[in-house]
Protein backbone atom coordinates (compact mmCIF):
# COMPACT_ATOMS: atom_id res chain seq x y z
CA UNK A 1 0.00 0.00 0.00
CA UNK A 2 1.53 3.47 -0.61
CA UNK A 3 1.83 5.85 2.01
CA UNK A 4 -1.04 8.76 2.48
CA UNK A 5 1.72 11.03 1.35
CA UNK A 6 2.64 9.52 -1.60
CA UNK A 7 2.74 11.53 -5.22
CA UNK A 8 2.20 10.14 -8.83
CA UNK A 9 5.91 10.94 -9.66
CA UNK A 10 7.11 9.50 -6.13
CA UNK A 11 7.78 10.55 -2.12
CA UNK A 12 10.50 9.65 0.65
CA UNK A 13 10.23 7.34 2.74
CA UNK A 14 12.02 8.77 5.55
CA UNK A 15 11.21 12.17 7.10
CA UNK A 16 15.34 12.84 7.42
CA UNK A 17 15.87 12.21 3.72
CA UNK A 18 14.28 16.19 2.87
CA UNK A 19 17.57 17.25 4.98
CA UNK A 20 19.72 15.27 3.79
CA UNK A 21 18.61 15.77 -0.41
CA UNK A 22 18.42 19.52 0.71
CA UNK A 23 21.92 19.66 2.21
CA UNK A 24 23.32 18.04 -0.75
CA UNK A 25 21.35 20.69 -3.23
CA UNK A 26 23.29 23.44 -1.35
CA UNK A 27 26.70 22.55 -0.17
CA UNK A 28 28.06 23.24 -3.52
CA UNK A 29 31.11 24.49 -5.58
CA UNK A 30 30.34 28.03 -4.49
CA UNK A 31 31.46 26.41 -1.03
CA UNK A 32 34.73 25.62 -2.02
CA UNK A 33 35.63 28.13 -4.57
CA UNK A 34 34.28 31.51 -3.48
CA UNK A 35 33.09 31.78 0.26
CA UNK A 36 37.30 31.22 1.30
CA UNK A 37 38.12 34.21 -1.51
CA UNK A 38 34.85 36.10 0.01
CA UNK A 39 35.25 36.00 3.94
CA UNK A 40 39.11 36.59 3.50
CA UNK A 41 38.24 39.83 1.83
CA UNK A 42 35.66 41.64 3.45
CA UNK A 43 36.24 40.85 6.86
CA UNK A 44 36.25 37.53 7.92
CA UNK A 45 33.87 36.49 10.97
CA UNK A 46 31.26 39.75 10.35
CA UNK A 47 31.44 38.40 6.65
CA UNK A 48 29.64 35.44 8.00
CA UNK A 49 27.30 37.34 10.18
CA UNK A 50 26.04 39.66 6.74
CA UNK A 51 25.54 36.50 5.08
CA UNK A 52 23.90 34.46 7.88
CA UNK A 53 21.76 37.32 7.81
CA UNK A 54 21.06 37.82 4.61
CA UNK A 55 20.13 34.00 4.71
CA UNK A 56 17.85 34.03 6.99
CA UNK A 57 16.54 37.42 6.34
CA UNK A 58 16.24 37.05 2.53
CA UNK A 59 16.47 33.58 1.14
CA UNK A 60 15.09 31.17 3.94
CA UNK A 61 11.76 32.92 3.26
CA UNK A 62 11.52 32.46 -0.14
CA UNK A 63 12.80 28.29 0.14
CA UNK A 64 10.00 27.99 2.40
CA UNK A 65 7.65 29.34 0.06
CA UNK A 66 8.93 26.96 -3.30
CA UNK A 67 8.95 23.97 -0.76
CA UNK A 68 5.43 24.81 0.86
CA UNK A 69 4.11 25.18 -2.42
CA UNK A 70 5.15 22.00 -3.49
CA UNK A 71 4.28 19.93 -0.29
CA UNK A 72 1.15 21.61 -0.24
CA UNK A 73 -0.08 20.43 -3.89
CA UNK A 74 2.13 17.24 -4.15
CA UNK A 75 2.96 18.49 -7.40
CA UNK A 76 6.45 19.86 -9.12
CA UNK A 77 6.54 23.60 -9.75
CA UNK A 78 4.53 23.65 -12.81
CA UNK A 79 1.47 21.86 -11.77
CA UNK A 80 1.96 23.19 -8.21
CA UNK A 81 1.07 26.80 -9.82
CA UNK A 82 -1.36 25.65 -12.47
CA UNK A 83 -3.29 24.46 -9.53
CA UNK A 84 -3.03 27.17 -7.54
CA UNK A 85 -3.49 29.52 -10.55
CA UNK A 86 -6.80 27.81 -11.60
CA UNK A 87 -7.92 28.02 -7.80
CA UNK A 88 -7.38 31.52 -6.48
CA UNK A 89 -8.55 32.32 -10.62
CA UNK A 90 -5.42 34.58 -11.42
CA UNK A 91 -4.29 34.82 -14.64
CA UNK A 92 -2.49 32.32 -16.99
CA UNK A 93 0.43 34.58 -17.21
CA UNK A 94 2.07 33.44 -13.70
CA UNK A 95 2.83 29.74 -15.38
CA UNK A 96 5.56 31.70 -16.44
CA UNK A 97 7.46 31.34 -13.23
CA UNK A 98 7.14 27.51 -13.15
CA UNK A 99 8.49 27.09 -16.88
CA UNK A 100 11.91 29.40 -16.46
CA UNK A 101 12.31 27.42 -13.37
CA UNK A 102 12.60 24.12 -14.91
CA UNK A 103 14.27 26.27 -18.00
CA UNK A 104 16.73 27.56 -15.28
CA UNK A 105 17.33 24.13 -13.33
CA UNK A 106 18.41 22.28 -16.93
CA UNK A 107 20.53 25.34 -17.87
CA UNK A 108 22.40 25.24 -14.67
CA UNK A 109 23.03 21.83 -14.75
CA UNK A 110 24.46 21.54 -18.29
CA UNK A 111 27.36 23.57 -17.12
CA UNK A 112 27.91 22.27 -13.43
CA UNK A 113 28.25 18.66 -15.55
CA UNK A 114 30.99 20.23 -16.65
CA UNK A 115 32.71 21.04 -13.51
CA UNK A 116 31.78 17.89 -12.15
CA UNK A 117 33.77 16.10 -15.19
CA UNK A 118 36.90 18.10 -14.52
CA UNK A 119 36.50 17.29 -10.45
CA UNK A 120 36.35 13.04 -11.73
CA UNK A 121 39.07 13.78 -13.99
CA UNK A 122 41.43 14.98 -11.14
CA UNK A 123 40.45 11.95 -8.87
CA UNK A 124 42.81 10.01 -11.11
CA UNK A 125 45.07 12.12 -12.17
CA UNK A 126 45.60 12.63 -8.49
CA UNK A 127 45.80 8.76 -7.82
CA UNK A 128 47.86 8.23 -10.78
CA UNK A 129 50.28 10.91 -9.58
CA UNK A 130 50.28 12.95 -12.08
CA UNK A 131 50.15 16.21 -9.90
CA UNK A 132 53.43 14.70 -7.68
CA UNK A 133 55.53 17.41 -7.11
CA UNK A 134 53.75 19.68 -9.25
CA UNK A 135 54.50 23.74 -9.70
CA UNK A 136 51.86 26.05 -10.71
CA UNK A 137 53.05 26.10 -14.10
CA UNK A 138 52.89 22.11 -14.51
CA UNK A 139 49.01 22.48 -12.70
CA UNK A 140 47.99 24.88 -15.10
CA UNK A 141 49.23 22.62 -18.49
CA UNK A 142 47.04 19.89 -16.63
CA UNK A 143 43.91 21.72 -16.61
CA UNK A 144 44.72 23.95 -19.79
CA UNK A 145 45.49 19.89 -21.31
CA UNK A 146 42.17 18.85 -20.67
CA UNK A 147 40.12 21.80 -21.03
CA UNK A 148 41.32 23.93 -23.55
CA UNK A 149 43.49 21.71 -26.19
CA UNK A 150 41.43 22.29 -29.26
CA UNK A 151 43.00 18.98 -30.64
CA UNK A 152 42.16 16.33 -27.72
CA UNK A 153 38.80 17.61 -26.30
CA UNK A 154 37.19 14.37 -27.25
CA UNK A 155 38.71 13.10 -24.15
CA UNK A 156 37.22 16.18 -22.19
CA UNK A 157 34.00 14.88 -23.64
CA UNK A 158 34.37 11.81 -22.77
CA UNK A 159 34.85 12.59 -18.84
CA UNK A 160 31.48 14.77 -19.36
CA UNK A 161 29.56 11.92 -20.68
CA UNK A 162 31.54 9.98 -17.62
CA UNK A 163 30.15 12.24 -15.01
CA UNK A 164 26.12 12.32 -16.60
CA UNK A 165 26.13 8.80 -17.22
CA UNK A 166 26.66 8.75 -13.31
CA UNK A 167 23.90 11.49 -12.75
CA UNK A 168 21.99 9.15 -15.28
CA UNK A 169 22.61 5.73 -13.32
CA UNK A 170 21.14 7.04 -9.81
CA UNK A 171 17.88 9.66 -10.99
CA UNK A 172 16.91 6.14 -13.13
CA UNK A 173 16.57 3.73 -10.20
CA UNK A 174 14.28 6.33 -8.61
CA UNK A 175 13.21 8.44 -6.21
CA UNK A 176 13.50 6.03 -3.29
CA UNK A 177 16.09 3.32 -4.48
CA UNK A 178 17.78 6.13 -6.30
CA UNK A 179 18.03 9.56 -4.98
CA UNK A 180 16.54 8.69 -1.12
CA UNK A 181 19.45 6.30 -0.59
CA UNK A 182 22.33 8.26 -2.52
CA UNK A 183 21.67 11.26 -1.03
CA UNK A 184 21.71 9.66 2.71
CA UNK A 185 24.49 8.02 1.98
CA UNK A 186 26.55 10.65 -0.26
CA UNK A 187 25.72 13.63 1.91
CA UNK A 188 26.89 11.99 5.06
CA UNK A 189 29.98 10.56 3.32
CA UNK A 190 31.35 14.27 1.89
CA UNK A 191 30.83 15.68 5.38
CA UNK A 192 32.86 13.05 6.99
CA UNK A 193 35.63 13.48 3.82
CA UNK A 194 35.37 17.06 4.54
CA UNK A 195 35.90 16.31 7.89
CA UNK A 196 38.33 13.63 7.82
CA UNK A 197 41.03 16.75 4.88
CA UNK A 198 40.12 19.03 7.68
CA UNK A 199 42.33 17.28 10.38
CA UNK A 200 44.20 16.13 8.21
CA UNK A 201 45.23 19.52 7.45
CA UNK A 202 46.06 20.55 11.06
CA UNK A 203 48.12 17.65 11.57
CA UNK A 204 50.41 18.88 9.69
CA UNK A 205 49.99 22.47 10.88
CA UNK A 206 48.19 23.99 8.18
CA UNK A 207 45.15 25.36 9.74
CA UNK A 208 47.77 28.21 11.13
CA UNK A 209 46.49 31.09 10.43
CA UNK A 210 43.36 30.29 8.13
CA UNK A 211 41.08 30.21 10.91
CA UNK A 212 41.79 33.83 11.81
CA UNK A 213 41.41 35.17 8.10
CA UNK A 214 38.29 33.13 8.13
CA UNK A 215 36.62 33.74 11.35
CA UNK A 216 38.19 36.77 13.14
CA UNK A 217 36.26 40.34 13.03
CA UNK A 218 38.08 42.61 10.79
CA UNK A 219 35.30 46.07 11.17
CA UNK A 220 38.06 47.71 8.38
CA UNK A 221 37.51 45.65 5.51
CA UNK A 222 33.72 45.71 5.81
CA UNK A 223 31.26 47.76 4.05
CA UNK A 224 28.80 47.98 0.95
CA UNK A 225 30.56 46.23 -1.05
CA UNK A 226 30.81 43.50 1.71
CA UNK A 227 26.56 43.04 2.38
CA UNK A 228 26.56 43.28 -1.47
CA UNK A 229 28.76 40.29 -1.66
CA UNK A 230 26.96 38.36 1.16
CA UNK A 231 23.61 38.88 -0.21
CA UNK A 232 24.83 37.71 -3.77
CA UNK A 233 26.57 34.64 -2.11
CA UNK A 234 23.43 34.14 0.08
CA UNK A 235 21.04 34.31 -3.05
CA UNK A 236 22.61 32.21 -5.73
CA UNK A 237 24.39 29.48 -3.32
CA UNK A 238 20.74 27.99 -1.68
CA UNK A 239 19.63 26.83 -5.62
CA UNK A 240 16.37 29.18 -5.77
CA UNK A 241 14.44 29.62 -8.98
CA UNK A 242 15.02 26.30 -9.96
CA UNK A 243 11.97 24.00 -8.58
CA UNK A 244 14.15 21.81 -6.39
CA UNK A 245 12.75 23.09 -3.44
CA UNK A 246 9.02 22.41 -4.67
CA UNK A 247 9.86 19.17 -5.59
CA UNK A 248 12.03 18.27 -2.64
CA UNK A 249 8.80 19.40 -1.14
CA UNK A 250 6.04 16.89 -3.21
CA UNK A 251 8.45 13.86 -1.99
CA UNK A 252 8.11 14.99 2.05
CA UNK A 253 6.23 13.00 3.92
CA UNK A 254 3.42 15.53 6.21
CA UNK A 255 4.83 14.65 9.41
CA UNK A 256 8.50 16.80 8.56
CA UNK A 257 8.45 20.37 10.36
CA UNK A 258 9.33 22.33 6.99
CA UNK A 259 10.20 25.10 8.50
CA UNK A 260 12.55 23.87 10.99
CA UNK A 261 14.27 21.50 8.37
CA UNK A 262 14.93 24.75 6.05
CA UNK A 263 16.48 26.47 9.14
CA UNK A 264 18.52 23.28 9.77
CA UNK A 265 19.75 22.91 6.34
CA UNK A 266 20.27 26.65 6.21
CA UNK A 267 22.85 26.52 9.56
CA UNK A 268 24.40 23.19 7.91
CA UNK A 269 25.21 25.43 4.85
CA UNK A 270 26.75 27.85 6.76
CA UNK A 271 29.04 25.66 9.10
CA UNK A 272 29.83 23.78 5.47
CA UNK A 273 30.89 26.74 4.26
CA UNK A 274 33.21 28.07 6.98
CA UNK A 275 35.14 24.55 7.38
CA UNK A 276 35.70 24.59 3.36
CA UNK A 277 36.50 28.08 3.83
CA UNK A 278 39.22 27.72 6.33
CA UNK A 279 40.61 24.34 4.89
CA UNK A 280 40.73 25.50 1.48
CA UNK A 281 42.64 28.98 2.52
CA UNK A 282 44.59 27.00 4.73
CA UNK A 283 45.48 24.28 2.36
CA UNK A 284 46.13 27.24 -0.28
CA UNK A 285 47.87 29.64 1.36
CA UNK A 286 50.30 27.09 2.67
CA UNK A 287 51.72 27.01 -0.86
CA UNK A 288 51.76 30.77 -1.53
CA UNK A 289 48.86 30.11 -3.77
CA UNK A 290 46.29 32.24 -2.10
CA UNK A 291 46.07 35.82 -3.45
CA UNK A 292 42.61 36.76 -4.45
CA UNK A 293 42.40 33.40 -6.46
CA UNK A 294 38.54 31.78 -6.56
CA UNK A 295 37.14 29.33 -8.90
CA UNK A 296 39.06 26.98 -11.42
CA UNK A 297 42.43 28.40 -10.83
CA UNK A 298 42.02 28.22 -6.80
CA UNK A 299 40.43 24.73 -7.35
CA UNK A 300 42.31 22.86 -9.39
CA UNK A 301 45.53 24.76 -9.63
CA UNK A 302 46.59 25.90 -6.46
CA UNK A 303 44.83 23.35 -4.68
CA UNK A 304 46.50 19.95 -6.13
CA UNK A 305 49.87 22.23 -6.44
CA UNK A 306 50.01 22.86 -2.35
CA UNK A 307 48.99 18.75 -1.89
CA UNK A 308 51.54 17.51 -3.84
CA UNK A 309 54.32 18.60 -1.33
CA UNK A 310 52.05 16.11 1.53
CA UNK A 311 53.54 12.71 1.75
CA UNK A 312 51.33 10.33 0.22
CA UNK A 313 50.09 13.45 -1.68
CA UNK A 314 48.65 10.73 -4.82
CA UNK A 315 45.43 9.55 -2.48
CA UNK A 316 45.19 13.08 -0.67
CA UNK A 317 44.59 14.84 -3.54
CA UNK A 318 42.35 11.88 -4.76
CA UNK A 319 40.36 12.50 -1.51
CA UNK A 320 39.93 16.06 -1.90
CA UNK A 321 38.87 15.82 -5.89
CA UNK A 322 36.53 13.10 -4.45
CA UNK A 323 35.10 15.39 -2.18
CA UNK A 324 34.14 17.87 -4.97
CA UNK A 325 32.92 15.12 -6.90
CA UNK A 326 30.87 14.03 -4.46
CA UNK A 327 29.57 17.34 -4.06
CA UNK A 328 28.77 18.04 -7.74
CA UNK A 329 27.23 15.15 -8.42
CA UNK A 330 24.62 15.33 -5.75
CA UNK A 331 24.11 18.85 -7.05
CA UNK A 332 23.53 17.47 -9.91
CA UNK A 333 20.75 14.92 -8.71
CA UNK A 334 18.98 17.81 -7.38
CA UNK A 335 19.04 20.01 -9.99
CA UNK A 336 17.88 17.31 -12.61
CA UNK A 337 15.00 15.89 -10.31
CA UNK A 338 12.64 19.15 -11.19
CA UNK A 339 13.45 18.62 -15.17
CA UNK A 340 12.62 15.42 -14.92
CA UNK A 341 9.55 15.68 -13.04
CA UNK A 342 7.96 18.37 -14.83
CA UNK A 343 8.65 15.87 -17.66
CA UNK A 344 7.22 13.22 -16.22
CA UNK A 345 4.39 15.36 -14.79
CA UNK A 346 3.43 16.81 -18.46
CA UNK A 347 3.91 13.75 -20.88
CA UNK A 348 3.20 10.96 -18.33
CA UNK A 349 6.44 9.01 -19.51
CA UNK A 350 7.68 6.56 -17.32
CA UNK A 351 10.62 7.65 -14.83
CA UNK A 352 13.55 5.72 -17.14
CA UNK A 353 12.36 7.15 -20.44
CA UNK A 354 12.08 10.65 -18.77
CA UNK A 355 15.35 10.51 -17.44
CA UNK A 356 17.46 9.26 -20.01
CA UNK A 357 15.39 11.78 -22.67
CA UNK A 358 16.43 14.50 -20.04
CA UNK A 359 19.98 13.13 -19.27
CA UNK A 360 20.54 13.15 -23.25
CA UNK A 361 19.50 16.84 -23.54
CA UNK A 362 21.48 18.05 -21.02
CA UNK A 363 24.83 16.16 -22.11
CA UNK A 364 24.06 18.02 -25.48
CA UNK A 365 23.14 21.44 -23.93
CA UNK A 366 26.58 20.81 -21.95
CA UNK A 367 28.72 20.88 -24.94
CA UNK A 368 28.01 24.40 -25.47
CA UNK A 369 29.86 25.23 -22.66
CA UNK A 370 32.32 22.18 -22.53
CA UNK A 371 33.55 23.50 -26.35
CA UNK A 372 33.54 26.94 -25.00
CA UNK A 373 36.81 26.47 -23.97
CA UNK A 374 38.31 24.70 -26.46
CA UNK A 375 36.94 24.52 -30.17
CA UNK A 376 34.31 27.32 -29.31
CA UNK A 377 36.28 29.56 -27.43
CA UNK A 378 36.91 31.91 -30.48
CA UNK A 379 33.16 32.13 -31.35
CA UNK A 380 31.81 34.98 -29.97
CA UNK A 381 28.71 36.73 -29.78
CA UNK A 382 28.57 40.57 -28.27
CA UNK A 383 32.03 39.55 -27.16
CA UNK A 384 30.29 36.13 -24.91
CA UNK A 385 31.32 32.40 -24.96
CA UNK A 386 28.60 30.36 -25.21
CA UNK A 387 28.94 29.70 -21.77
CA UNK A 388 29.38 33.13 -20.54
CA UNK A 389 25.74 33.36 -22.08
CA UNK A 390 24.54 30.84 -20.38
CA UNK A 391 26.00 32.03 -17.10
CA UNK A 392 24.32 35.79 -17.82
CA UNK A 393 21.29 34.40 -18.62
CA UNK A 394 20.71 32.05 -15.72
CA UNK A 395 22.65 34.42 -13.22
CA UNK A 396 20.87 37.40 -14.11
CA UNK A 397 17.92 37.00 -15.63
CA UNK A 398 15.94 33.60 -14.86
CA UNK A 399 17.05 32.81 -10.89
CA UNK A 400 16.31 36.38 -10.10
CA UNK A 401 12.86 36.24 -12.35
CA UNK A 402 11.39 33.46 -11.12
CA UNK A 403 11.93 34.45 -7.42
CA UNK A 404 10.35 37.68 -7.94
CA UNK A 405 7.56 36.08 -9.90
CA UNK A 406 6.88 33.50 -7.19
CA UNK A 407 7.06 36.40 -4.27
CA UNK A 408 4.41 38.16 -6.30
CA UNK A 409 2.20 35.46 -7.08
CA UNK A 410 2.36 34.23 -2.86
CA UNK A 411 1.90 37.65 -1.92
CA UNK A 412 -0.48 39.26 -3.88
CA UNK A 413 -2.24 37.09 -6.27
CA UNK A 414 -3.14 34.29 -3.30
CA UNK A 415 -5.17 35.51 -0.79
CA UNK A 416 -3.75 35.61 2.56
CA UNK A 417 -6.06 32.74 3.90
CA UNK A 418 -4.21 30.68 1.15
CA UNK A 419 -0.80 31.90 1.40
CA UNK A 420 -0.83 31.14 5.24
CA UNK A 421 -2.43 27.90 4.44
CA UNK A 422 0.13 26.83 2.11
CA UNK A 423 2.59 28.22 4.75
CA UNK A 424 1.26 25.80 7.90
CA UNK A 425 1.22 26.02 11.59
CA UNK A 426 3.83 29.03 11.48
CA UNK A 427 4.35 31.42 15.12
CA UNK A 428 2.12 34.89 14.32
CA UNK A 429 5.72 36.94 14.11
CA UNK A 430 7.36 34.54 11.74
CA UNK A 431 4.59 34.36 9.36
CA UNK A 432 3.80 38.02 9.40
CA UNK A 433 7.24 38.84 8.88
CA UNK A 434 7.33 36.08 5.90
CA UNK A 435 4.39 37.81 4.14
CA UNK A 436 5.77 41.06 4.02
CA UNK A 437 9.03 39.86 3.34
CA UNK A 438 7.43 37.98 0.04
CA UNK A 439 5.31 41.05 -0.75
CA UNK A 440 8.18 43.47 -0.67
CA UNK A 441 11.54 42.72 0.39
CA UNK A 442 12.21 40.20 -1.66
CA UNK A 443 10.83 41.37 -5.13
CA UNK A 444 12.67 44.29 -4.57
CA UNK A 445 16.01 42.29 -3.60
CA UNK A 446 15.88 40.04 -6.40
CA UNK A 447 15.69 42.88 -8.62
CA UNK A 448 18.54 44.59 -7.26
CA UNK A 449 20.62 41.57 -7.69
CA UNK A 450 18.90 40.44 -11.37
CA UNK A 451 19.95 43.94 -12.93
CA UNK A 452 23.53 44.25 -10.48
CA UNK A 453 24.65 40.80 -11.79
CA UNK A 454 23.80 41.73 -15.82
CA UNK A 455 25.43 44.63 -15.45
CA UNK A 456 28.35 43.50 -13.87
CA UNK A 457 28.92 40.24 -16.42
CA UNK A 458 28.22 42.97 -19.54
CA UNK A 459 30.72 45.48 -18.00
CA UNK A 460 33.24 42.28 -17.75
CA UNK A 461 32.68 41.35 -21.46
CA UNK A 462 33.49 45.08 -22.01
CA UNK A 463 36.72 45.07 -20.42
CA UNK A 464 37.58 42.01 -22.02
CA UNK A 465 36.50 42.24 -25.23
CA UNK A 466 35.72 46.35 -25.93
CA UNK A 467 36.75 46.03 -29.79
CA UNK A 468 34.42 43.57 -30.29
CA UNK A 469 31.27 44.94 -28.73
CA UNK A 470 29.71 48.14 -30.27
CA UNK A 471 27.88 48.76 -27.29
CA UNK A 472 30.29 48.72 -25.03
CA UNK A 473 30.36 52.70 -24.03
CA UNK A 474 26.57 52.46 -23.43
CA UNK A 475 27.03 49.96 -20.29
CA UNK A 476 27.68 52.10 -17.02
CA UNK A 477 29.52 50.06 -14.37
CA UNK A 478 27.87 49.24 -11.08
CA UNK A 479 29.39 51.08 -8.58
CA UNK A 480 30.70 48.23 -6.65
CA UNK A 481 34.68 47.58 -5.88
CA UNK A 482 33.61 43.50 -7.01
CA UNK A 483 33.92 42.51 -10.52
CA UNK A 484 31.46 39.97 -12.06
CA UNK A 485 33.21 36.62 -12.37
CA UNK A 486 35.16 35.89 -15.77
CA UNK A 487 35.44 32.66 -16.99
CA UNK A 488 37.82 31.48 -14.60
CA UNK A 489 36.37 33.19 -11.75
CA UNK A 490 33.03 31.42 -11.26
CA UNK A 491 29.54 31.84 -10.63
CA UNK A 492 27.52 32.25 -7.43
CA UNK A 493 24.49 30.09 -8.52
CA UNK A 494 27.29 26.74 -10.07
CA UNK A 495 26.22 24.06 -8.65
Amino acid sequence: MPAPYETAIGSWTRKSTFFWAAVGATVGLANLWQFPYLAGQHGGGLFILLYLACLLLVTLPVMVTEAALGRHSRHGIVLALDGYIRGARCSRWWMFAGRLSVIAAFLVLSYTAVFGSIALAYVFYGALGVFTEARPSDATAVLADLVSDTRDYKVFMAWHLFFLVLVVWVSVQGVVKGLERVFRALVPASLLLLLGLFALAGWHGRLNGAVSVILDFRAENVGFDSLKAALFHAFFTLGLGMGVWSIFGAYTPAGVKLKRSVLAIVLMDTLVAILAGVLIYATAASAGGFDGERGFSLLFVSLPVSLASLPGSQFIIAAAFLLVVLVVWTTSLALLEPVVGWFREWTGAPRGWSVFIMGALVWLAGLGTLLSFSVWAEMRLAGGTVFRWLELITGGLLIPLVAILIALFTGWCLTRSLSFSILGNTPWLFSRIWFWVMRVVLPTVAAFIGVSYTLHSLDNLCDNHQEEVSWCRQVDPVASGEKAPNQDDILYHSA
